[in-house]
């Protein structure tokens, strides 16, 4: 039977990321994905490296923004991670950090980015507020809606297109396995190892290693179930919104205080418009179906087209496409990270901003499934605090 030190369930960035992080550190690892590498989140994004606290963590008041900036500690480690990450895995990932501004339109958002970016500073994240007449210097593209912004000058974006694949091939140059259209069908642990049931190309086959990561993403509680673990996992459908290509326009990463944006350009031009506008999940009989791609909403169409409001110059672009995607988020708005209690060996990695977190993460879990230490203490993200879910 194939043995492995370290099963990795998963072929987005986490999980491509860990088995680089896992075979440079000596273990064999086998990675299986069911479809094809970073076709689901992680290649499915706008590629925002988004490091100040996004408008969902801070939109329901004081308390939860609070409780979000426990995680900054991430941010700062990832903020790091970035800047190396073309050098450490060898190849170029379309990395661009310019910089990023979160806007504010009226004095109470403005009031709302004072209370965020001092939450901020207080943690370590270099941002500051800018007045209107530096907010309009450092970016004349803005309109006169705009009264103030939060400046992160380490936050910018990367490819998605390219970050995953990279590591896979980092990973298998230091003898990861990974297997591509391969669906897990069981998991079981039997005293002494896990035993995973997969198949490919409509072959069943056994797999024994020491110990499993679930880096599926959306499809981590179903994953977990099989381990007879709950985990509230919530897949969050989302569009997204790309023009025809301009030129030089936008060299910064664009959010807002006070509602959903995210916007930024693309090396070759083209502009990119997210920032958490709502897709739909298809049902069948009442069931959520995660393999079928979300639909689009017609209200997140229009939605999304409101980022001319702030970005005048982006009204006379045609769009060339609008896509959706899936992520996953907990309750609490905090990663899922680390070893999963009353399982040998089993760990998850899932939630929070997982792409812009995504080498931080990878790099933290490869060094707990190792040693059982890491660099960065990681208890606040355990799915020990959902333990109340699981009975055995």
């Amino acid at each position: 039977m194939e043995r492995h030190d370290v099963l990795v369930i998963g072929g987005g960035l986490l999980g491509c990321a860990l088995a680089h992080h896992l075979t440079r550190a000596g273990a064999t690892v086998a990675l299986v994905e069911k479809d094809q590498l970073n076709r689901h989140a992680s290649g499915q994004n706008a590629g925002s490296l988004h490091f100040q606290l996004e408008y969902r963590m801070i939109q329901h008041g004081p308390e939860v923004a609070a409780r979000a900036a426990e995680a900054l500690p991430l941010h700062l480690d990832a903020m790091r991670a970035w800047a190396s990450l073309e050098d450490d895995i060898g190849e170029p990932c379309g990395i661009r950090r310019r910089g990023g501004l979160m806007l504010a339109e009226t004095p109470e958002q403005l009031e709302l980015l004072a209370q965020k970016t001092a939450l901020e500073r207080a943690h370590g994240l270099d941002v500051r507020v800018l007045e209107t007449d530096e907010t309009h210097a450092l970016a004349p593209y803005l309109s006169d809606h705009v009264l103030g912004a939060a400046w992160c000058p380490g936050e910018g974006k990367a490819n998605p297109r390219l970050v995953t694949h990279a590591y896979a091939r980092a990973a298998a140059r230091n003898g990861a396995h990974i297997a591509a259209g391969t669906r897990l069908r069981a998991l079981r642990h039997d005293g002494r190892e896990w035993i995973a049931t997969v198949t490919q190309d409509g072959r069943e086959r056994p797999m024994r290693a020491r110990a499993v990561v679930i880096a599926a993403g959306i499809w981590t509680a179903q994953v977990a179930a099989m381990a007879d673990v709950r985990l509230p996992v919530v897949p969050v459908a989302l569009s997204m919104t790309v023009t025809a290509a301009t030129a030089p326009l936008v060299p910064h990463l664009v959010q807002h205080v006070g509602r959903r944006l995210s916007l930024k350009q693309t090396e070759e031009g083209n502009v990119l418009v997210g920032g958490g506008w709502p897709a739909k999940f298809v049902h069948h009989g009442g069931d959520l179906d995660l393999d079928e791609r979300p639909e689009l909403r017609l209200d997140s169409v229009f939605g999304s087209a409101d980022a001319a409001r702030v970005v005048p110059a982006v009204q006379q672009l045609p769009v060339l496409r609008i896509w959706s995607g899936a992520t996953s988020l907990t309750p609490d708005q905090l990663p899922l990270l680390g070893a999963v209690p009353r399982r040998p060996d089993l760990y998850v990695a899932t939630g929070g901003s997982a792409f812009t977190l995504g080498p931080t993460y990878s790099r933290l879990l490869a060094q707990q499934v190792l040693t059982g230490r890491t660099e960065l203490p990681i208890g606040d993200y355990s799915p020990a605090r959902f333990g109340f879910l699981n009975f055995v």
